[in-house]
């Protein structure tokens, strides 16, 4: 398993600060006052000055070494090695020469007993809060850590997907101007003109996450003008968009494009009669977008539709649940539909 540094982890080392902070002003000081510190000091300041200052390095000693990251990594020599010190320390301690004071009443030998016994009591307690902290740290680190591996990854598999649109994309345009060229048709100087629109739009969005929604529809109308120079009166194409005011909501560029070329490759001909309906209607942040095309030509069974399928990984990443897509083959009416649903 491997480990890395949380990336802009300046709240992280922020919040450890603090905890460090009311461990040592306000937590340990509390727990002090459950033993007579007060008399220690009165009577043998030297000890007394020698635990305090044993606790708090007892504490950093744990932030510091990270027990729990070193029991991740299975570093478990190193954390005897370190028990072992610490668990010495403590015993010299408990040996520490205690001066006879002929103000105290109590005798040296269960002086000597009871601060030993309170030498381990705050033993345990500061190595189990300091082993609680670095513990519930390392697990946070570590969520953290996988978060942003798989936000890494999601971003690499984004412009994976994003890279196959585009060639798919560009193939299915070329054909089309291809054969604008091949009839010599007369629109063909107007195709190229919005063909170099449909780059220049690609080319300024190829690495940005969103851009207004109006934008994209701009690019859309310009797709569909661009096929409608090769179609004749056989096919029937309708763009409904009824986004309105709402146009300005942020959408991942040419993340609708796909189903729209699709509908123009399966669903146009130029000999028999058919349609190609596209729809895209807005409610509130939710965008709902349909396209409905005739069936007239059939995928081959062996080919793998790559621009639906990329799309339909896109979006799972994009947005999760908050997007739906159905896409349904009615073979009886010969309509190939597509419904999305973004909430935006």
């Amino acid at each position: 398993m491997k480990f890395g540094k949380v990336k802009n982890d300046k709240g992280y080392k922020s919040i450890r600060l603090y905890v460090d902070l009311i461990f040592c002003l306000v937590i340990l000081p509390l727990v002090l006052m459950l033993v007579p510190v007060e008399g220690w000091f009165l009577h043998n300041p030297a000890f007394a000055v020698t635990f305090v200052l044993y606790i708090y390095m007892l504490y950093f000693v744990y932030r510091a070494v990270n027990v729990p990251l070193l029991f991740i990594r299975k570093q478990f020599r190193r954390i005897v090695i370190l028990v072992v010190l610490l668990l010495a320390v403590t015993e010299l301690l408990t040996h520490y020469p205690l001066s006879e004071n002929e103000a105290s009443r109590i005798p040296v030998s269960f002086r000597r007993h009871l601060y030993s016994q309170t030498v381990w009591f705050f033993f345990l307690i500061v190595s189990g809060f300091s082993l609680a902290v670095s513990l519930t740290f390392e697990l946070f680190k570590q969520i953290l850590f996988r978060q942003q591996v798989e936000s890494e990854r999601n971003k690499a598999e984004l412009a994976l997907y994003k890279a196959q649109i585009n060639p798919h994309f560009m193939f299915n345009t070329l054909n089309t101007l291809y054969g604008l060229v091949v009839t010599r048709s007369e629109n063909t100087e107007s195709a190229f003109i919005k063909f170099s629109n449909i780059l220049q739009y690609m080319y300024e969005n190829a690495s940005v996450e969103k851009i207004p929604l109006k934008r994209e529809i701009e690019y859309i109308e310009q797709y569909i003008e661009l096929q409608k120079l090769r179609l004749n009166e056989h096919t029937k194409v309708v763009f409904e968009n009824n986004a309105g005011e709402e146009a300005d909501l942020q959408i991942p560029p040419m993340v609708l494009i796909t189903f729209i070329e699709n509908a123009f490759k399966y669903g146009s001909s130029s000999q028999e009669d058919c349609m190609i309906v596209i729809r895209l209607d807005i409610e509130g942040n939710r965008l709902c977008f349909e396209t409905v095309n005739s069936i007239i030509r059939v995928k081959s069974a062996d080919r793998s539709p790559i621009g639906i399928e990329n799309c339909r990984k896109r979006l799972q990443l994009l947005y999760g649940k908050e997007a739906l897509l159905k896409v349904e083959n009615d073979e009886a009416a010969r309509l190939f539909k597509v419904k999305l649903v973004i909430n935006l």
